[in-house]
């Protein structure tokens, strides 16, 4: 019997696909058995959207830039996607979760849906249901999905897994902020904008894109396509019909070179092999023996008194006593 939700979903329906990344983010059992059934029966409407990640240093304008760049491809009569990562709270793990706030105008555009999820404790700048999100939204019919993540940091990675074209945001200082970026980061981008390219941050903004343009052709020497490093301004638009032709002719090409095709199968190998650390990680936790000698082997680290790669290799062995 298909899942309740899966038919409005595939028919558009805003509220039914909130309702399903809900889902899908919750970390109920009962809830993921139900998720798992709704993406089986979502999973063959999928993978016709362009999926972009958009990452940069807090403050170059990735939410400012999502929202031009959605409004104008909303304006071509394209169904946009925006899946917004805010950071939780080490301390009380909540998220503010304003993106909306910060993208008022593509909030209220029909063919438009922006959500906004917590990060958590997920590394890489992601949510940790954000690959499920992605798919509901391919399901409804949106045509470009953009994955924002909370801000270039040193795992800062994880959303090139998922997405066709992986953008990062430079500032026109980007001289400077070329030597605190990750290396990772870097090797990873398919294309460079610098953002806030306009008035008397134009000429810098040029500069810096040179810098980077160079930057990007010896950390590539030897290896293939070199990314395009453009300059942009979302407060006066220049640049951003450019940068969307550019996006569009990247995922044509590797579309029509099957470069796409391996590309995606090779994230969802990526994306079973963290399902499987996700698993095993939730068994070891739930482990009965594991729980009774947790606290005790903790308090023994605590103190000075062990060491934690002995520790874990006590909890690991009364979770595999065979090993």
């Amino acid at each position: 019997m298909p899942h309740p939700l899966a038919s409005s979903v595939l028919h558009g329906d805003r509220k039914a696909l909130a309702h399903a990344i809900t889902l899908v983010e919750s970390q109920l059992a009962s809830d993921q058995e139900s998720a798992a059934e709704l993406l089986h029966a979502l999973l063959p409407h999928t993978g016709n959207a362009v999926r972009v990640g958009i990452t940069g240093a807090p403050g170059v304008g990735k939410s400012t830039l999502i929202e031009t760049l959605g409004c104008k491809l909303c304006d071509q009569g394209k169904k946009v996607a925006v899946l917004a990562v805010d950071p939780s709270s080490s301390i009380t793990g909540g998220s503010i979760l304003g993106d909306k706030t910060r993208m008022t105008e593509l909030s209220r555009r029909a063919n438009a849906f922006v959500r906004p999820s917590p990060g958590g404790g997920t590394l890489g700048g992601v949510a940790a249901r954000t690959r499920e999100a992605m798919l509901c939204c391919e399901a409804a019919g949106f045509d470009v999905v953009l994955v924002e993540t909370i801000g270039t940091g040193q795992s800062e990675t994880a959303v090139a897994t998922m997405v066709d074209v992986f953008l990062l945001l430079l500032s026109p200082a980007a001289g400077d902020e070329l030597q605190g970026i990750k290396r990772g980061v870097m090797e990873l981008a398919d294309l460079v904008l610098v953002h806030k390219a306009d008035g008397d941050l134009a000429a810098a903004a040029n500069r810096a894109a040179q810098q980077c343009q160079l930057a990007l052709r010896v950390l590539h020497a030897g290896d293939g396509e070199i990314p395009s490093v453009l300059t942009g301004s979302s407060t006066t638009g220049v640049g951003i019909e450019a940068l969307w032709q550019a996006i569009a002719t990247r995922a044509a090409a590797m579309r029509a070179d099957g470069r796409l095709a391996k590309r995606r199968s090779a994230q969802s190998t990526q994306w079973m092999q963290a399902a499987i650390h996700d698993a095993l990680h939730d068994a070891f936790a739930q482990c009965p023996s594991v729980q009774r000698e947790w606290p005790t082997l903790s308090a023994e680290v605590a103190q000075g008194r062990m060491l934690p790669h002995t520790a874990a290799k006590k909890l690991v062995a009364l979770y595999r006593p065979e090993a």
